[in-house]
């Protein structure tokens, strides 16, 4: 067997192994996928988002799996000053298959919210959340284009680009060392 039908045969073996892991990670969502019973219990958690948002996350109370089926549900929040706020619907959101949040953000104060689920299965839960606006920090003045080129100046004239061009030589000579090795070991034994 000549080198070039290793490496082919090598290639062959890496690209099975590599499609077999790929078939059982994309299989093994797909497996765990398949929806819970319709009258298992769903638990929420309900939370602020640090700013004027709710988050809700949806679990199947039986394993504590993601509630993957979709989810209708609603918050309905009530101020204790009598203010009240909804009900208005949950939305998916981009973070979690099962974290969905309110499709409105919360005016301003503290809030007593209950949300409600009707879809997969009736669930409810309350909690007080903190509504605010979120103040970011000042920023900086950025840098002037002098010193920006100075400070390039300075890390490009290092002396550390010699040395990792050399440990890059280095490793390709011995991956094509350990290459060379093996092709003849199997030239010998076979």
């Amino acid at each position: 067997m000549n080198p070039p039908n290793i490496v082919n045969k090598v290639l062959r073996y890496a690209a099975a192994v590599l499609l077999a892991g790929l078939g059982l990670l994309l299989g093994a969502p797909a497996a765990s996928a398949v929806s819970a019973v319709s009258d298992s219990p769903i638990a929420l958690e309900v939370a602020g988002d640090g700013g004027r948002n709710v988050n809700v996350l949806f679990t199947w109370k039986k394993d504590g799996r993601p509630v993957t089926d979709i989810v209708a549900a609603t918050l309905l929040a009530k101020a204790a000053d009598g203010r009240t706020f909804g009900p208005i619907p949950l939305k998916s959101a981009p973070e979690g298959q099962n974290l969905y949040n309110a499709s409105e953000p919360l005016p301003a104060g503290e809030w007593k919210v209950t949300v409600t689920a009707t879809k997969p299965v009736e669930a409810r839960k309350s909690a007080t959340v903190k509504a605010q606006d979120i103040v970011l920090p000042a920023t900086t003045a950025p840098a002037s284009t002098a010193a920006l080129a100075e400070r390039a100046a300075q890390e490009s004239s290092s002396g550390d680009l010699p040395l990792q061009i050399g440990v890059i030589v280095a490793a390709v000579l011995a991956a094509v060392g350990v290459m060379v090795v093996l092709v003849r070991r199997r030239n010998v034994s076979g």
